[in-house]
Order: C-alpha cells, then structure tokens, then sequence
C-alpha cells in the first residue's frame, strides 16, 4: 500500500495500482492548468471523508510501497478522468475489468 500526501501532512493509504493512475490523471489535470477537488473514504476506524481542492501550486508526494510500476489501464484511467471532469471531482473509482490491447504499454516511472 502506498501513500497519497497533500500539503505535507495529510495522508491517506490507497493501494499502489490505484495510486499510480491516480497519480497519472492528477498530473495530466494539472499540466491543463485545470484545479480541481480529489476526495476519498477514511479508513472505517476514522469514519468520513475527506476532500482537497488541488490546484497546481499543492504539495503532492505519492509514495509507493514497491519500486515496482505497474501497467496502466486504459479503461480506469479513463473513467479516473471522467470523475476528475465532473462536478463532485476525481475519486476513486472501482477498475473496470482488463480487455486485451487496453493496458497502456508503458509503466508509470
């Protein structure tokens, strides 16, 4: 499990599959210049949710627990964007199931 931190402080665990395609579909926002909210469940033990508005002057760190990229996927990157665009922002969204010819060819360094 790898980390997402904003700000330096805030910190939320999301599996290193997940955190690498976030990461991709954050950084293609932000290279639009486009600002935006990203929200995510607490653990069950805090309860809630939380939310940041990311803009391109926020502190980002994503830390991976493997050295290892993974293949990314077509599929979920495009509905990560897809939520990235709407109005209650990027969230997590389940990943859609793999078709052959859709993983990107390519690893997130």
């Amino acid at each position: 499990m790898g980390e997402f931190i904003y700000g330096g402080s805030l910190r939320v665990t999301i599996d290193d599959r997940a955190l690498a395609h976030l990461q991709l579909v954050i950084s293609n926002k932000l290279r639009r210049g486009e600002s935006f909210h990203f929200s995510w469940r607490e653990d069950a033990s805090v309860g809630g949710r939380t939310s940041v508005w990311v803009t391109a002057r926020s502190s980002l760190i994503y830390k991976y627990d493997t050295s290892r990229a993974p293949l990314l996927n077509a599929a979920w990157l495009d509905a990560l964007s897809y939520t990235a665009n709407s109005e209650t922002g990027l969230h997590l969204v389940p990943e859609p199931a793999e078709h052959v010819g859709d993983d990107i060819p390519r690893a997130l360094n």
